[in-house]
C-alpha cells in the first residue's frame, strides 16, 4: 500500500460547500460511536500489541488511543468556546510532542478509553443541542489561519475519529475502516 493511503486510509478531510442538518446528525452519530468502536478494537483480544503501528514511522496503537483523547478534549473545549464566546481564538497544540509525553507512555489505554466514553457522552449531547444558527458560530484556528464554523468542525471530528480507527485497524491487520 502506498504511503499516502497508509497516512489517509479513508482519504483527507474535505469540507463540503454546504452543510445541512442531515450531515450534522450523521456526523454527531459518528462522534458518538467512536468510544465503543475504539474499545472493541483495542479490547478485541487480550493480547493486542499496543506497540503496533499502521506504517513505518507512524504512531503506535497506544499513541493513537491517547491522541484521540487529547484531541477530542481539545475539540470539546473549542466547541464550547465557539458556542459561548464571540469568535474565540483557539489554542493549537503540538500533537507530535504530546504523543511522546510520559502519560502516553505510562498510562494504561483503558484510562483514555474511559475518558473518551464519558467525554463523548457530554460532547454529543452538547452538539445535538446546537441550533442551526449556533452551528454557524466559529472559532479562529491560528494553525489553519482561518475561521472554522461549528458545523464544519463537527464534520472534521467525525472524519478524525474514523481516520484513526482506520489506522488502528491497519495496525491490527484488519484492513481498512
Amino acid at each position: 500500500m502506498d504511503l499516502e493511503k497508509l497516512k489517509y486510509p479513508i482519504g483527507k478531510w474535505s469540507s463540503p460547500e454546504v452543510i445541512d442538518s442531515e450531515m450534522i446528525i450523521a456526523w454527531i452519530a459518528d462522534i458518538a460511536s467512536v468510544p465503543g468502536l475504539l474499545s472493541n478494537l483495542v479490547n478485541h483480544g487480550k493480547d493486542v500489541n499496543l506497540a503496533l503501528t499502521y506504517r513505518n514511522g507512524g504512531w503506535t496503537i497506544r499513541q493513537l488511543v491517547h491522541h484521540l483523547a487529547d484531541s477530542h478534549i481539545n475539540a470539546y473545549v473549542r466547541h464550547k468556546l465557539a458556542a459561548s464566546e464571540q469568535t474565540p481564538i483557539i489554542n493549537p497544540y503540538n500533537e507530535g510532542l504530546w504523543s511522546v509525553m510520559k502519560d502516553v507512555k505510562d498510562v494504561d489505554v483503558q484510562i483514555s478509553l474511559q475518558l473518551l466514553d464519558a467525554l463523548h457522552q457530554r460532547w454529543t449531547v452538547f452538539l445535538s443541542s446546537l441550533s442551526h444558527e449556533e452551528l454557524k458560530k466559529s472559532f479562529f484556528h491560528p494553525g489553519h489561519n482561518r475561521l472554522i464554523t461549528l458545523g464544519e468542525s463537527i464534520g472534521m471530528y467525525s472524519w478524525h475519529g474514523k481516520h484513526h480507527l482506520a489506522h488502528i485497524m491497519l495496525a491490527l491487520g484488519q484492513g481498512n475502516y
